[in-house]
């Protein structure tokens, strides 16, 4: 039976108001605000070294690819999001391109976004509508010729990208399962603490065993349970606290990047969210990775974090 035009309108005036009542739900709003720390969004998109607005890009992160600036995700509609639509955005998370449709480059890691939960990345979404524009352009990235076409993505996707939302191991308890979600697809872990090979993909074998050549020239620790090179002397209770304190242990505090991932993200976290993540860390497979600081005198204990 063919539809009216009525009843067709009244359809897209339904959905139009679900759509709108999504957004400005304050249970939807709060669950963004949660997936927004544990994602680590603000850390990354706010240039705090140079003032600028929360959220508005701009922070540099050096790699031994180039230097890349992070965009203005505020909804200025020139030089933000403010044109995008929720389908742009769940797009752009969680599968790396942008809406006129051309991949971003990996240092934007959709790559672990993309086992984000549609629903999380939806609330994500809600949140950000509250948060106040910011007119500042987006700088553009300085890299070598050879990645200056975004046609090189593309390439890379193939080899690297796997694309699909974090299905839980039944194998595994429910505390595990939670870890594991918070730690590979929101607070993207693996994306730093991974050594990355010659073309920028991350090092299957060596998961979390760290690298000496992290974002913004970094020395990012092992932080798999090997005992000698990484945390494996640790307790979850021990990693837990560092993620809510940023206090080791030995009774150090971490500084650098990880200060500012805590700061903004994992101190906001539930109790039992950290604990999850730290079931989940201390759970993997130990790799040996001594890494070299070759800007110290004097390194810190093993297994301490920067």
């Amino acid at each position: 039976m063919p539809i009216s035009r009525r009843a067709l309108l009244a359809t897209c005036l339904c959905l139009s108001s679900s759509a709108a009542s999504a957004v400005d739900d304050p249970g939807a709003i709060a669950r963004g605000e949660y997936v927004f720390h544990a994602a680590g969004c603000l850390a990354c998109h706010t240039d705090e070294e140079g003032k600028g607005a929360p959220l508005a890009g701009g922070r540099a992160l050096v790699t031994p690819h180039g230097t890349f600036y992070t965009p203005n995700i505020t909804l200025d509609p020139e030089h933000g999001i403010g044109r995008w639509s929720e389908a742009d955005f769940v797009r752009a998370v969680t599968e790396g391109i942008a809406p006129a449709g051309s991949p971003y480059y990996p240092a934007f890691p959709y790559t672990a976004y993309t086992r984000m939960r549609r629903e999380d990345v939806q609330a994500l979404w809600a949140y950000l509508q509250s948060v106040p524009p910011a007119a500042r352009p987006n700088r553009p990235h300085e890299l070598p010729a050879y990645l200056q076409s975004r046609v090189v993505n593309w390439v890379w996707r193939g080899l690297y990208f796997r694309p699909g939302a974090y299905q839980d191991n039944p194998a595994r308890g429910g505390e595990w399962n939670l870890g594991a979600y918070l730690a590979e697809a929101m607070a993207h872990c693996g994306e730093c603490h991974t050594p990355r090979d010659s073309l920028g993909g991350l090092e299957a074998g060596k998961r979390y065993a760290g690298t000496a050549q992290g974002p913004e020239g970094a020395v990012v620790p092992n932080i798999t349970p090997d005992r000698q090179s990484g945390i494996g002397r640790w307790r979850t209770d021990d990693l837990a606290y560092f993620l809510e304190s940023g206090a080791t242990p030995g009774g150090d505090y971490t500084g650098g990047l990880m200060a500012d991932v805590i700061e903004h993200g994992t101190r906001h976290l539930t109790e039992a969210d950290r604990q999850a993540i730290a079931t989940y860390v201390l759970s993997l497979p130990p790799v040996e990775n001594t890494l070299k600081r070759a800007d110290r005198k004097q390194s810190k204990p093993r297994g301490e974090f920067e």
